[in-house]
């Protein structure tokens, strides 16, 4: 098992908080990129990569919607350049970074191409790509001058959960990342995964990585997952899950059955917010994900609740802890990926580091 962290993209302060990670034994460390809400991820993984030595530094996860597959591709070589050897893409559709400009991710059928093109690019070779509705071979010059580093082979890791996503990851990627944690969950998109595979020739290995994003809090004596310190740690991405949710809801004419269990008790009241927000209703989305995986409304931290924590993220003793993840390694986990809010992320990192990490070391 291995384990990484998320640190939300700033780049005045993320690079240190990747040294940390790197101090207490973290393997990689994950840099969200959504323009609208953060600071630019590789402008902020170049210094991290820098002051690094050990740990791998990739994105966490990029956007294909709002950069062209070249530029993803040289931007992220860029970074292997820096660290030739630890870097990584995690890529996507883009949820909060395109809809917090009010608009969709992109499609499937266009984020299969964009992963063809980005991982032909970066293994190296000519590529036909297409751009405005012209077709062209590009490839990358000047290899032998290492503005960019194509030599130490940069792993991509699609982040995916419908059918055809899935299997777009399993014909380009090398890993998976979700937020599902159950056999039924992972098992489901993985069949779809190893189908995408086999449709182009090959084959999801016990090398195929598969990472879980989540939050943690190891709890202290007697403490109850109604401790404001718990909420502090655990609430921003429990309600990240929220307001992904709600616009999945939304998009597919408010089906109930897309509503998670925990979040049930709390749905009515938080459409109730929703529909009270000051801006009209097309441009709600900016009030929607104010705060997203940053920090808590205060407004929102009744939705913080002990299910809500509970099924989005890994809390209890450590040895509770331990014994979560042994199971999540059962069903094929192979990376445990927390992401706490920037304000609280040190007292996770170090608590998982030092009570939880060494019964996996």
């Amino acid at each position: 098992m291995e384990f990484g962290v998320t640190v939300i993209t700033h780049i005045s302060k993320s690079p240190e908080q990747i040294r940390l990670a790197e101090e207490l034994g973290y393997d990689r460390a994950w840099v969200p990129d959504s323009q609208m809400i953060w600071s630019d991820c590789y402008a902020t993984m170049a210094l991290a990569a820098a002051s690094t030595k050990r740990i791998k530094i990739g994105t966490g996860v990029a956007i294909a919607g709002t950069r062209i597959a070249p530029v993803t591709a040289h931007s992220i070589a860029s970074i292997n350049q820096i660290a030739p050897g630890r870097t990584f893409l995690g890529i996507g559709t883009g949820h909060t970074a395109m809809r917090v400009m009010g608009q969709d991710p992109i499609g499937v059928k266009d984020f299969r191409e964009y992963l063809r093109v980005t991982r032909e690019l970066l293994d190296g070779k000519a590529v036909d790509y297409t751009y405005r509705g012209k077709t062209r071979e590009i490839k990358f010059l000047h290899r032998d001058r290492y503005f960019i580093n194509l030599d130490k082979r940069i792993p991509m890791y699609i982040a995916a959960n419908g059918p055809k996503a899935c299997e777009a990851a399993g014909a380009y990627g090398d890993g998976w990342t979700t937020i599902g944690r159950t056999t039924e969950d992972l098992e489901s998109r993985l069949s779809h995964i190893r189908a995408g595979a086999q449709a182009v020739g090959r084959k999801v290995g016990s090398d195929f990585h598969v990472v879980l994003f989540t939050s943690a809090s190891v709890l202290k004596p007697g403490e109850r997952l109604t401790s404001e310190r718990v909420i502090d740690e655990t609430g921003p991405w429990v309600t990240c899950e929220l307001h992904f949710f709600y616009e999945i809801w939304k998009k597919e004419n408010k089906n109930d059955a897309l509503i998670p269990p925990y979040f049930r008790g709390v749905w009515s009241d938080y459409v109730k917010r929703v529909e009270s927000f000051s801006l009209p209703e097309n441009a709600r989305f900016r009030q929607i994900h104010d705060g997203h995986a940053t920090f808590v409304q205060p407004d929102e931290r009744r939705y913080v609740t002990p299910d809500a924590i509970r099924a989005t993220g890994l809390v209890g003793t450590p040895e509770e802890i331990i014994a979560q993840i042994r199971d999540l390694e059962k069903i094929g986990i192979k990376e445990i990926n927390i992401v706490p809010g920037p304000d609280f992320a040190e007292g996770p990192f170090r608590d998982l580091a030092k009570h939880v990490i060494p019964a996996f070391r």
